[in-house]
This record gives structure tokens, C-alpha cells and sequence, in this order.
């Protein structure tokens, strides 16, 4: 079948938890025979990926897209005129619904596959009711939401830790995201949730009135790895090296790893001295380089880097300091399936079904934390156990061939 793809970034290369699932999605889905048109949003330093992109999909469409602090502030108080969630105002860039509309009107597609929450807006313009339309209502696509998350989960957690002066605007758009998305579960046909607890949170905030056609219409289909590429690692034997990892600019990463390292990193090296800890990923913020600049020979922040597998090769766990956030936590995954040792929390471990003790280690206060943290770096015996037990876990029950399995059902009964 035909389908318009929509996403928020270039999902190549799959270096990041948003990418690695709509790489996958996508990848399984043109592998189905589907015709897979992609319309996309594109910066400046993804277009050199583009032409990998082009050799997957049977067409690719991009839009220009700019992020400044300025533009931001723009769309922050167009979003308070507006009464819409700032992160749908922000992504509500006019070339994109052009672009949309006229790929609709060129040719017909059987679905829409709108991928993360703000892309949807651009699927709105097709509802079957809408005048777009003229009357051809047999011929409107269906329309699929791909939520990597309940978002407004993720702004309701991080409230809970921001500062109190913001506390206000946190609460104001956590209240306009619950009534966004419940308007998208309610008026896409079908919507798919990474794990059952953004699935409850989704039917939540569902109107009483469509609760049971919503409830019918959320499949739980988990974030996928590539288990062949993510081959196990050699970890070099006696290190102290603790790594962490994440989108740096995304608020929830950034929180959790400070708090790691003012109230957990302490309280380890305190037992082991020379403790290190690696810090990757994307745009770090400016008080993380502080930290390693205070602390040179202890903490180290990369930046992004493309290839992970030396610095997991070099340290003895991986921590996923998780305080806030929805979904699932892809870099656990890609953790595991390198067989490598992993400490998170309760809310880190949301949504993957590894057993704590078993598969990873799990801890929510900094006492604990760091002294599963110790645990793991005084023992190599239990190192081997946790890679082990981790990388069977993740062959088992996320590998893509296999979780995504689950798309061909709804396809084929929506359309």
C-alpha cells in the first residue's frame, strides 16, 4: 500500500533513541513491499544522510528547518496566543503543510503515518470530515499516530524537578498537551504506544465519550534494535570507567546526568577513587563542561561522537540516570544488546521488560545508585552475569524482525 511518512527529523543515521525507532519502522515497513514516500523536516548537518535515506524510501520529501533560542521565544508566545502546546507551535512550519497537501492532491495514499506527536497537525487538513476532501470521503488515507511517548508525562515529571518559578508554565502546557493529545488519539484511526504505560496515560486523558473505540485503538508495539549490528564488546578487563549516554539538549537526559553527577558520582568515588566517568552525546550543556573542567581527570563530556563501541569498550558499566521522561529508553537497549552492564531507575526502566537484579540493576535514590554503581565496578564476575542476562533479554524480545511484526495486523485492518 501507499504511504505518507511524516517525520519531525532525518532518521539516519539511527544515533539516537527518536531515529533508532523510526529507522526501524521504516526500514520494516519498505522490506513489506509498502510504497513508502517520506516527508520530512531537514538541518543543514543531516542533508549529506539524505541520499541513504532516498535509497530505502521510494521518495523523499524534505522541508528546511532553522532552531535558534530566538525563533523559540517566537513560537512560545504564539503558542500563549494560540492556546496550543509550544512544542506543536514550534513544528507548525508553513511549507510543511504545503508540502503535505500538495503530495495529497498528486496522488492518493492509504495511510498516514504520522511519526511523534507534532507531526500530526500536518495529517489534520485529511480527516475524512474535512471539506479537503470535497466529499470524497472514500478516498481520505487512514491516519496512524506513532507516539514515541505520552508527552505529557514527560513535562508533568519534569515539573516536579524544576525550578518553582517555572512550575506554572510547566502545568500550563502540561494541561494543553493532555488536550492535544487526546484530540489525536481520539480523531487518528489508530495510534501505537511503545509501552503500556504511555498507553494508560494516552487513555487517561481520553474523553469518557470515546474511551472504548480509543481503547481499541491503541497497540502497544515496543522500540526495536538492531541485535546483528549491536554485537557484543570486549570490556576492558579492571577498568573504573562509568559511561553515560543521551541527546544532551533533550531536558530529561540532561537532568538525569546531573544529577549523577553532583549526587551519585561523589558517593562512588568516595569508595573508588579512581573512578572516571565518560559522558556522550549531542549538544551538552554548558554546566556539564563545567563539570569536566572542574574535574579533569574524572569526568570526561565528548559531545556526540559516531561511534560508541571504543568508549564501551573502555568502561566497565553504562548508568542511565533516568528522573524524568516517557517511552522507552532506546540507549538501554543498544546497552544490553552489547552485553553491557547497565544501572537505571524505576522510571528508566519504564516500558522494557528486563528483570532488575537479573538483567540490569535498578536504583532511585543516590545512595543506592551509587552503590549498585560499586557493585558492578569491584565485580567481574557480576559484570559477565548482567552482559549476559542483558544481551539474551534483548535478542529475545526486541530485536526489529521481530517486534514489528505487529504493524502488519494494523495495517492491513485499518485500511
Amino acid at each position: 500500500m501507499r504511504i505518507l511518512f511524516l517525520t519531525q527529523i532525518i532518521p539516519y543515521p539511527p544515533d539516537a533513541g527518536p531515529k533508532v525507532k523510526t529507522w526501524h519502522v521504516l526500514r520494516y515497513l519498505v522490506n513489506k513491499g509498502h510504497d513508502v514516500h517520506l516527508a520530512t523536516f531537514i538541518r543543514p548537518e543531516e542533508k549529506p544522510y539524505l541520499p541513504i535515506v532516498k535509497e530505502l524510501c521510494s521518495a523523499v520529501s524534505t522541508v528546511d528547518i532553522h532552531r535558534s533560542r530566538l525563533a523559540d521565544m517566537v513560537y512560545w508566545f504564539r503558542s500563549q496566543i494560540r492556546g496550543r502546546p509550544f512544542l506543536v507551535e514550534r513544528d507548525d512550519i508553513k511549507q510543511m503543510r504545503i508540502l503535505v497537501n500538495n503530495l495529497l492532491q498528486e496522488k492518493p495514499f492509504d495511510v498516514i503515518h504520522a511519526d511523534q506527536l507534532t507531526m500530526c497537525q500536518f495529517a489534520f487538513p485529511v480527516k475524512p470530515d474535512d471539506s479537503f476532501w470535497n466529499g470524497r470521503k472514500n478516498q481520505a488515507p487512514r491516519l496512524i499516530f506513532d507516539a514515541h511517548n505520552a508527552v505529557w508525562t514527560i513535562v508533568e515529571r519534569m515539573m516536579q524537578n524544576a525550578n518553582i518559578l517555572l512550575q506554572p508554565v510547566a502545568a500550563i502546557e502540561t494541561y494543553r498537551l493532555k488536550q492535544y493529545e487526546s484530540q489525536i488519539v481520539t480523531n487518528f484511526h489508530h495510534t501505537f504506544a511503545v509501552t503500556e504505560q504511555d498507553r494508560q496515560a494516552l487513555l487517561q486523558i481520553t474523553d469518557s465519550n470515546h474511551s472504548d473505540r480509543v481503547e481499541n485503538s491503541i497497540t502497544v508495539i515496543p522500540i526495536a534494535v538492531d541485535t546483528q549490528k549491536l554485537a557484543p564488546v570486549e570490556r576492558l578487563k579492571g577498568s573504573h570507567n562509568i559511561l553515560t549516554l543521551g541527546t544532551l539538549h533533550y531536558p530529561p537526559n540532561a537532568d538525569g546526568i546531573r544529577w549523577f553527577v553532583r549526587e551519585v558520582f561523589p558517593l562512588v568515588q568516595a569508595k573508588i577513587p579512581d573512578a572516571s566517568l565518560t559522558i556522550i552525546g549531542k549538544n551538552p550543556p554548558k554546566d556539564l563542561q563545567r563539570f569536566a573542567l572542574q574535574s579533569p581527570q574524572s569526568i570526561k563530556v565528548t559531545g556526540y561522537v559516531p561511534d560508541l563501541i571504543p568508549y564501551m569498550q573502555q568502561a566497565s558499566v553504562v548508568v542511565i540516570p533516568v528522573r524524568a521522561g516517557g517511552g522507552m529508553r532506546v540507549r538501554i537497549l543498544e546497552a544490553l544488546s552489547l552485553s553491557m552492564p547497565v544501572v537505571t531507575t524505576t522510571i528508566g526502566l519504564e516500558g522494557i521488560e528486563a528483570v532488575p537484579g537479573h538483567d540490569v540493576l535498578v536504583e532511585d535514590t543516590a545512595q543506592g545508585f551509587s552503590e549498585a554503581v560499586v557493585r558492578i565496578l569491584n565485580d567481574p564476575t557480576l559484570q559477565n552475569q548482567l552482559g549476559e542476562n542483558g544481551r539474551q533479554c534483548v535478542e529475545k524480545k526486541y530485536a526489529w524482525q521481530v517486534v514489528l511484526q505487529k504493524l502488519d495486523e494494523v495495517y492491513e485492518n485499518i485500511v
